[in-house]
């Protein structure tokens, strides 16, 4: 079959912007095939774009030729582009339809797809992401990644209207962020590096100049467990700010997360209904509950956790049944944190550190940070960390370190949350976990 260029071809339109109103205009749509239905006289044509579907109608005698000829070699997931007359017909759920008076083939597909592209037979997740980039053409999986970039965008927004600056930081560094096994080493020219797993430190230190900072990008933990909520390579959201504790931070995140629900809600009504799935926008403030006070609701359901000790997946999913909103769990052990949450003043086996959780999943991990750099060694040495390995960072503390707070969201995580997904691999594009390098 000989293949089409572009051209002159220029798109006009979405297919979801074409609407009776343009009954009589001519268009040009670009996209795939999705389905081609004959029956007999006539031919029906599927158009997939980026924002839905359109009907292509050929009445095989009152198309030209070549149109007729180029339709009858249409199959699934061919690339191509139609010029056409909009026409409004009761006969399609849209009231539209496109009479083509051109065709383009643009490139060809197997015959035979790893997947059904119209999701009426449905395929586990191991097939669907060996085969990503064809899963993604469907239009539920593709919500996902839409309301994924309406929420970051909502994120954005409005730490940008907070006074946030947006900064990049290091992937490659030289120590680890927060000490025990969960690295990935890297051979940086002869040197022993590691792939970053937070901006932890960096954004600690930037306090001092830019005050209020925030980073969106990768990052890496070598997790052992492959569980639905843990991936090795993941989208971290994180702020950092100056002159500021846990409980200014924890207002700042609930306000965040109720704005991007708000927007969430309301900018993608379209990508929500393909998923079946309703976003409730939470009320403010979020309740709060101290890790005592968890230990205790946990004692009541027959669940009994050491003081002291981190709080399992299983006990969390029993809270979550009697909690389906958003909360924060606070004065937290010390020791269960990590080395640069700050001791509570006074009363310092406990520290000002949060978790924000969303039913029985944790969303956000944050809090006040030590910013005296005596007690911030002493609670390295108390981790097993050698000082030594953070001089860099020690350094900064020389220079007028302010009191600081901040947290991070785990994109993945919240796009769970927003979009209803109970695997984290549905929502990250590529996802990377112990057992999977590949697409």
């Amino acid at each position: 079959m000989a293949l089409d260029s572009l051209g002159d071809w220029v798109r006009t339109s979405y297919s979801s912007n074409v609407t009776p109103e343009n009954d009589g205009e001519e268009v040009t749509l670009f996209g795939w095939v999705q389905e081609v239905r004959d029956l007999g006289g006539i031919r029906f044509v599927i158009l997939q774009d980026r924002e839905g579907t359109i009907q292509v109608t050929i009445p095989k005698k009152k198309v030209a030729p070549e149109v007729l000829s180029k339709s009858d070699t249409l199959q699934k997931r061919y690339s191509v582009g139609v010029k056409g007359t909009v026409k409004k017909t009761n006969m399609t759920p849209r009231g539209i339809e496109v009479i083509p008076k051109e065709i383009k083939i643009f490139t060809t597909a197997t015959e035979q797809l790893p997947i059904d592209i119209t999701g009426k037979t449905p395929a586990n997740i191991e097939a669907r992401l060996d085969a990503r980039a064809l899963d993604l053409c469907l239009e539920q999986n593709a919500a996902a990644f839409k309301i994924q970039h309406h929420a970051l965008a909502a994120i954005r927004d409005f730490l940008f209207e907070k006074g946030f600056l947006e900064v990049h930081t290091p992937r490659i560094i030289a120590s680890a962020t927060e000490g025990g096994a969960e690295l990935f080493p890297v051979d940086y020219f002869g040197q022993k590096a590691y792939l970053a797993q937070s901006p932890q430190l960096y954004k600690e230190q930037l306090t001092m100049s830019l005050e209020k900072v925030f980073e969106v990008g990768p990052f890496f933990r070598a997790e052992l467990s492959h569980t639905r909520r843990h991936l090795s390579e993941f989208v971290s959201v994180d702020i950092e700010q100056a002159f500021a504790n846990a409980e200014d931070v924890m207002q700042l995140l609930e306000r965040v997360i109720q704005y991007t629900c708000k927007t969430v809600k309301e900018e993608c009504v379209k990508e929500l209904s393909a998923l079946k799935y309703k976003v409730t926008v939470p009320e403010l403030p979020f309740k709060r509950f101290t890790y005592d006070e968890i230990l205790n609701d946990l004692k009541k359901e027959d669940i009994n956790i050491p003081w002291g000790e981190d709080i399992p997946t299983p006990a969390f999913r029993a809270l979550g049944k009697e909690r389906g909103y958003y909360y924060f769990i606070t004065d937290w052990p010390t020791h269960a944190k990590a080395f640069y949450i700050k001791p509570k003043d006074g009363k310092p086996e406990l520290c000002e550190g949060f978790d924000l959780m969303w039913r029985w999943i944790e969303l956000v991990s944050g809090g006040t940070r030590i910013a005296d750099k005596m007690l911030l060694m002493e609670r390295m040495k108390e981790k097993g960390l050698n000082p030594n390995s953070f001089k860099y960072h020690l350094q900064a503390f020389d220079y007028g370190m302010p009191p600081h707070a901040g947290w991070a969201i785990g994109l993945e995580r919240l796009t769970m949350v927003l979009t209803g997904k109970k695997n984290i691999r549905e929502v990250s594009l590529y996802p990377r976990d112990r057992v999977r390098l590949t697409p």
